[in-house]
C-alpha cells in the first residue's frame, strides 16, 4: 500500500499549502466554539460534559465537509490532471483511499484543535472523560462517513459548487432518517421491521449512542460500511468516468 501513502501525503500536504486548510479550521473552530457556549448553554446548564458540544456536530458536518470534499475528484477532473494520475502504476482503490485518509486526517487535525474545549470542561467539573473520548471517536467516524460520500459524489461531476450541493442533500437524508417526521412518512403503509431499517440509516442515531459513552460494535460497524460502500463506489465512477 505504499502509493496509498504516496498520494495520502502529497494531498495533506496539499490542504496546507494554500490558504484554504488554515480557513476551514478556522471557521470549524469559531463555529463549534459559538455553538457550544451560546447556542447550547454550555455555562447555563450547570453540568460539567461536552453534550452540547458534540450535539452540533453532525450539522457543522453538514456543511463544511462537503466544502472539504468536493474538490477531491472534481478539481482532478476539471483540471485534467486526473488523467495523468490514472496513467501511474496505483490502482482505483489505492488513489481513492489515500485521498480519503488525507481529508480524513485533516478532519481529524481539525477536530483535534478543539482539545482546549476538553481541558476548560476538566477545570471547571468532574466530567465522564471516558464519555468524552467516545464522542470524539463517533465525531471522528461520522465525518469519514461524510467524506466518504463526497469523495464519491466529487468524482460523479467537474462542478465543485454541484458536487458540495448533491453531497449535502445526500447527507442531510442520512441525518434526518431517524426523524419522526420521516419515520411517519412510513409508518402508516410499511412494516415495522422495514421503518426500522429505515431509523438505522441514520448517522445521528449512530452517532447519539457512542456520543453518550456507549460504544457498541453495531455502531462501529454501521459508521465502517458506510465509508467502505462509498469509496467502493467512488472506485466504480471513477472507472464508469474514465471515458469521459
Amino acid at each position: 500500500m505504499s502509493n496509498t501513502g504516496i498520494i495520502f501525503r502529497r494531498e495533506l500536504a496539499s490542504y496546507f499549502a494554500t490558504p484554504v486548510a488554515y480557513v476551514f479550521i478556522f471557521i470549524f473552530l469559531m463555529l463549534a466554539g459559538a455553538f457550544c457556549f451560546y447556542l447550547g448553554g454550555f455555562y447555563e446548564r450547570g453540568q460539567a460534559d461536552l453534550l452540547p458540544f458534540f450535539s452540533f456536530h453532525p450539522w457543522l458536518y453538514l456543511f463544511l465537509v462537503p466544502a472539504l470534499s468536493m474538490r477531491m475528484w472534481a478539481e482532478e477532473r476539471k483540471s485534467g490532471s486526473i488523467e495523468l494520475l490514472l496513467t501511474l502504476p496505483v490502482s482505483l482503490m489505492e488513489a481513492v483511499l489515500g485521498k480519503f485518509l488525507a481529508a480524513w486526517c485533516f478532519t481529524a487535525i481539525a477536530l483535534a484543535l478543539t482539545f482546549p474545549m476538553w481541558l476548560t470542561v476538566n477545570y471547571l467539573g468532574d466530567p465522564d472523560n471516558g464519555v468524552i473520548f467516545a464522542a470524539y471517536l463517533g465525531s471522528l467516524l461520522m465525518a469519514g462517513a461524510f467524506l466518504a460520500i463526497g469523495s464519491c459524489i466529487s468524482a460523479a461531476t467537474r462542478n465543485q459548487v454541484i458536487a458540495f450541493v448533491i453531497t449535502v442533500a445526500v447527507c442531510l437524508l442520512f441525518l434526518l432518517a431517524g426523524f419522526p417526521l420521516v419515520l411517519d412518512l412510513f409508518r402508516s403503509w410499511a412494516p415495522q421491521l422495514f421503518v426500522d431499517a429505515i431509523a438505522s440509516l441514520s448517522f445521528l442515531t449512530h452517532f447519539a449512542s457512542i456520543s453518550k459513552g456507549v460504544i457498541d460494535l453495531r455502531d462501529i460497524v454501521y459508521f465502517a460500511a458506510m465509508i467502505g460502500f462509498w469509496l467502493y463506489a467512488n472506485t466504480v465512477v471513477l472507472d464508469l468516468k474514465k471515458a469521459d
